[in-house]
């Protein structure tokens, strides 16, 4: 595709994986029976993407618990009263605390390319959570011992190994999450905590070649859990000067559900840089109302008015259902809405005549 199209990460997990989920914490499904559930997970899940016709695809993250906490995987030193995350419908997630250092990766992302591979032979995309994201585990009255200075180090450390785990294990591309950069907004509105987050982020990001931060990209979103949002208040253009010095070739960014949606595209062309490109949502997912073809191309169509087609990509809002216990939107719902995209991104091609 002369445009192109990738998704952004999560598919809703089956039923019965999420119940097995819940199971094996209370014990009642083992680790064998919960990995075979995985296993049959990504293949569906592999099968479904394929027949969308998206020539960019991921494994959904079935086999995380979350996009945000995957890394904190078999970790002894953690306290589950971390950080709190409201939600505009009222409800919260909650981050665990660091109880001590070290600070290690308990999972990297790469390794769930391994069980794709079995699967297909498409393009894979990896999503991995940001860095300071992970930021938020070191507790505000810090830790005996082990200096925040010590724990940024080693989170450094681990969100490196993290992504080039992605890059070895076969990943065409790698996508950071970042989807508290508006949320920093709002928490801070000087502005202080994003412009650290992003510090943080191009901290990781100096350890890779020009060519491989071609390969990387950054989501933004105003978060996506159980169809609400936790940021979506925060004007766009509040984010967009600061999100666009990440050191990242692509971005995908949240659209379809933007109140202005115009006049973000806009501010996005006004920092948008000659080796950038931006992928524009133009699906919602947390509206159960599946786009039409028609729908998805007038929203590329509108957003070429302000990007350079060169530089030109679409995506999905967010991942859909990035929790494993969201169950908010169905999987029937999810791969309708990416055939739309997928679609309607080849229609926008004619009308553009590419």
């Amino acid at each position: 595709m002369l445009i192109p199209t990738e998704p952004c990460g999560s598919i809703p997990r089956p039923a019965a994986l999420q119940q097995a989920l819940a199971d094996f914490a209370t014990g009642e499904v083992t680790a064998e029976e919960l990995n075979n559930l995985f296993d049959e997970a990504v293949r569906d899940t592999l099968e479904q993407f394929s027949a969308t016709g998206s020539p960019v695809i991921t494994d959904g993250e079935q086999a995380k618990t979350s996009f945000a906490t995957y890394p904190l995987s078999n970790l002894t030193n953690l306290a589950p009263d971390g950080v709190v995350i409201p939600f505009d419908d009222g409800h919260n997630r909650q981050l665990p605390r660091l109880t001590e250092g070290p600070f290690r990766y308990g999972e990297l992302a790469g390794s769930y390319l391994t069980r794709a591979k079995k699967y297909t032979d498409k393009p894979l995309k990896q999503a991995v959570v940001s860095a300071s994201a992970l930021s938020l585990l070191y507790p505000a009255d810090g830790i005996e011992g082990y200096s925040q200075g010590d724990f940024i180090a080693d989170l450094v450390q681990g969100a490196v190994e993290d992504i080039r785990s992605c890059f070895d294990n076969g990943a065409k591309s790698v996508q950071i999450d970042f989807t508290e950069g508006r949320l920093a907004v709002k928490l801070d509105p000087s502005k202080g905590l994003l412009k650290n987050f992003i510090a943080l982020n191009n901290q990781v990001l100096s350890h890779f070649s020009p060519e491989e931060r071609e390969r990387i990209g950054v989501h933004v979103c105003p978060g996506g859990d159980h169809d609400s949002t936790h940021s979506a208040d925060v004007p766009y253009q509040e984010l967009i000067p600061d999100l666009m010095n990440l050191d990242v070739g692509s971005f995908f960014v949240q659209m379809a559900s933007e109140e202005d949606p115009d006049k973000a595209r806009a501010e996005f062309a006004k920092y948008l840089k000659p080796d950038q490109k931006i992928f524009v949502g133009v699906t919602d997912v947390n509206h159960p109302e599946v786009e039409s073809p028609e729908i998805v191309r007038d929203r590329v169509l509108a957003a070429a008015k302000h990007i350079p087609v060169s530089q030109l990509g679409t995506t999905d809002d967010c991942g859909f259902s990035p929790f494993a216990d969201d169950s908010g939107t169905s999987r029937e719902i999810a791969f309708a809405k990416i055939t739309a995209r997928v679609n309607g991104t080849k229609l926008a091609e004619e009308a553009l005549g590419l």
